[in-house]
């Protein structure tokens, strides 16, 4: 199929690559011209495992292209808005300036029988407006709401075998075709489908609901075995073998249930966010106060591992040397978007720590964001001379780490085990002092 994919940033970068490799002919639409010629010649703006020889490939073979001119996608049968929806400054809510720029630039090039099928996370009631600027530009066309489920550093995977399939089709009385939305997208996702992968049709609203709603549960989900965390370390009790333990209960699960200093990203605190302020917008507020609790719990995660850090130093961080081990927000990632890893060497660094981070892939995006905090190109460098060491985003590197060989660089063998991932009794029988969110 001709499909076009408006906005190239994460999603729509993985988006559009995947979709040429299932063998659509897909012209990427991006404003960011150095962005469009990177992701031309082939180079990922940001890093995903298998992104790249995607991009390549596709590039190779003529199934993939990336213009700055809307126009370019006049041809296309199936359009897919991929933009951001960042947090509005000075609220909760999220900005739909780029959804809103988005679809208008668009609509003088939809024709007839064209399909927009929209991706980017939205409050509930964003499509039902939206199709009636499609409709009223052309009334063949119809707008579906598709929702993406990426997990960053799974985002190729997650895209060409995605646990399921949603389609938001128009309901009765609104404008589009419901029948004809539906075949368009079993055509586009023809490859996944016929692997069994499940596929949902709801109305518009509950698409737009499923993301938000997953990633709420999600964040609640982590944010729980965070509270149960502060307990344990008021009781001595060790939230690890907690988790283990009531995650053996098959409605429950273990998954999501790694007590630490808490999420971040680019999705799961703004979404969250905005869904507070949705429901607020709707009068029912009530619903989800509960959220507020989640987004403090998590917040509150990050000031405890300063906390700890001055405990384990005496009272006072300040001329104190401390190495923090991650950047990003998870691993697998470059994104430093409201990373709880930057923003405890941050508050470090504020205390009057001189504070050195190192991250295998998000050192220079961190450095845009701080600029005056000190980076390193590996553990060692960073942890040389440091009296305090900080496990803050669990990449393989640094989970393999010899406690031995490690403990020759820093000054003072102490470990603040920020996700709850090394081995306590390995380290500290090689001499260091261990300590976590939530254990003993």
């Amino acid at each position: 199929m001709r499909i076009s994919v408006i906005g190239c940033g994460y999603l729509g970068a993985v988006h559009a690559a995947a979709m040429a490799s299932l063998g659509h002919d897909v012209v990427g639409v991006e404003t960011d011209a150095a962005k469009a010629e990177a992701l031309s010649a082939g180079r990922a703006p940001f890093y995903e495992p298998g992104l790249p020889e995607l991009l390549t490939e596709a590039g190779a073979n003529g199934k993939l292209r990336f213009t700055t001119n809307i126009a370019d996608a006049a041809e296309a049968e199936v359009h897919f808005l991929c933009v951001g929806t960042p947090q509005s400054k000075g609220s909760y809510a999220a900005d739909l300036t780029y959804v809103n720029g988005a679809v208008t630039a668009l609509l003088p090039y939809l024709k007839p029988g064209a399909l927009l099928a929209g991706k980017s996370t939205v409050p509930v009631g964003t499509a039902a407006r939206l199709a009636d600027l499609v409709a009223e530009a052309q009334p063949s066309a119809h707008l579906v709401w598709n929702p993406e489920f990426l997990r960053e550093g799974f985002a190729v995977q997650d895209t060409l075998h995605p646990d399921r399939i949603v389609y938001g089709v128009p309901s009765a009385g609104e404008p589009g075709d419901a029948q004809r939305a539906e075949a368009l997208l079993d055509e586009v996702y023809a490859t996944p489908l016929s692997e069994g992968i499940p596929k949902l049709v709801t109305d518009r609203a509950t698409a737009e609901l499923v993301k938000v709603a997953a990633n709420s549960f999600l964040a609640t989900k982590i944010s729980f075995i965070n509270a149960m965390a502060e307990l344990c370390e008021t009781t001595g009790a060790d939230v690890t073998a907690l988790a283990d333990a009531i995650g053996l209960d098959d409605r429950i699960g273990r998954k999501f249930l790694n007590a630490g200093v808490g999420f971040g990203g680019g999705c799961l605190p703004k979404d969250i966010r905005a869904f507070m302020a949705r429901a607020g917008e709707l009068g029912a507020d009530q619903a989800l106060h509960f959220l507020r609790e989640v987004d403090a719990i998590n917040l509150r995660r990050r000031t405890r591992m300063v906390d700890l850090a001055r405990e384990e130093l005496g009272g006072s961080v300040a001329g104190k040397r401390i190495a923090v081990l991650g950047a990003a927000f998870k691993p697998e990632s470059d994104d430093v978007r409201d990373s709880p890893a930057l923003n405890v060497a941050a508050q470090l660094q504020l205390q009057g720590a001189e504070v050195v981070v190192t991250d295998p892939q998000a050192n220079e995006n961190a450095s845009r964001v701080w600029p005056t905090l000190a980076f390193a190109d590996s553990a060692e460098e960073a942890a040389r001379g440091a009296e305090l060491v900080l496990m803050l985003t669990e990449w393989k590197q640094f989970r393999g780490l010899d406690p031995h060989d490690f403990g020759q660089v820093v000054a003072g063998k102490r470990m603040l085990d920020g996700r709850n991932v090394l081995d306590p009794q390995r380290w500290r029988g090689a001499g260091w002092s261990y300590r976590a969110l939530g254990r003993p």
